[in-house]
């Protein structure tokens, strides 16, 4: 019996011993990272690093980035960020792996869906309908959407003004082949419309905020009415399942950058100045016509306007192949 009670007193030992020991390894995870990045009752593994595409128009990220709180949470990960012209450059480094996680527009993931891309989508900003434009010239004969027959159009190709101008072609009672679309990226297609080689631009904050304080251009039509001007946030399969926490922890950072926008516009300003190079006056009226942006994962109702999008791109022959846009939804564990 007396051999029988030791055993027992030592498997009791034992067992009390690697709950500690579990205990404190989880402990010594919630210290290191935080408890954004706890999936269910263990630390997920952290990814060495983290690679982020952004772009001019990323205010949330910008400002994540001047921040660093990824920096602060993520002790020992390398955050790494890199600056793309425009969407469809961005999420062509996130298809051949040279980034994780990244902004565009609308159209950039369904023109990378229909290529074959893998991409997932795995959060959104609300519409912001009133941060892209049509412009003209202030001389310019182009009156009405209707007007816009025969004419060259310059925009970059797959980007939300891309879908900008199919939907104002569309509310003119026009064809896509009425237009003559000049496929161009934002610098070029600034420089084709200064001189003269092209009729209208359509372009997206801040690069139309920049235009409007220097060419003061006429604006044929914002987004309003015509296209919602939903952010998306894109990963891989592989990045996202394997790192649930930390697209968690990147949604609610980026959250905080938007409520720091909120109440600190004059600080948010001079900080997406000095990142984009661009006056105060054009990052001021950027600003004013960008509404509130929290992120969050993707509902039923972001994925149903995003296969609008999809579809109207389809039906027009503007991308090879239909898509599905729930193919290429992620999101979190259930429960997490």
């Amino acid at each position: 019996m007396r051999i029988h009670s030791s055993h027992r007193r030592l498997l009791l030992s034992l067992t009390a011993m690697a709950l500690v020991l579990s205990a404190g390894n989880v402990a010594a995870g919630n210290t290191a990272v935080g408890n954004a990045v706890q999936t269910g009752s263990r630390t997920a593994s952290l990814p060495k690093e983290i690679r982020i595409g952004f772009q001019k128009s990323s205010v949330n990220l910008t400002l994540l980035k001047h921040r660093r709180a990824l920096e602060q949470q993520l002790k020992g990960v390398k955050i790494s960020w890199f600056e793309f012209t425009a969407g469809p450059q961005m999420l062509e480094a996130l298809s051949v792996g040279s980034i994780d996680f990244a902004t565009t527009g609308e159209p950039p993931p369904i023109f990378a869906q229909a290529a074959g891309s893998t991409l997932v989508y795995v959060g959104a900003e609300p519409a912001k309908p009133g941060v892209s434009a049509i412009l003209v010239k202030q001389d310019s004969a182009i009156r009405t959407l209707a007007d816009l027959k025969g004419r060259k159009i310059a925009f970059q190709k797959g980007s939300s003004a891309h879908y900008h101008v199919l939907r104002a072609v569309q509310q003119a009672g026009l064809q896509w082949s009425d237009i003559t679309p000049v496929y161009l990226a934002p610098a070029d297609a600034r420089a084709a419309f200064e001189r003269g080689s092209v009729d209208v631009w359509a372009i997206w904050d801040p690069y139309w905020a920049a235009t409007e304080q220097s060419l003061k251009p006429r604006v044929l039509a914002n987004g309003n009415g015509l296209v919602n001007n939903l952010s998306h946030y894109l990963s891989t399969r592989q990045f996202a399942d394997q790192y649930p926490g930390v697209i968690r922890l990147l949604f609610e950072e980026l959250t905080r950058s938007d409520s720091f926008v909120q109440s600190n516009r004059a600080e948010a300003g001079a900080i997406i100045a000095g990142s984009t190079g661009l006056d105060a006056a054009s990052i001021a009226s950027f600003l004013e016509r960008r509404p509130r942006s929290p992120v969050v994962y993707l509902t039923n109702n972001i994925i149903e306007e995003q296969q609008r999008v999809a579809d109207n791109f389809y039906q027009q022959k503007l991308i090879p192949k239909a898509v599905n846009i729930r193919d290429a939804v992620w999101l979190p564990p259930a429960g997490k």
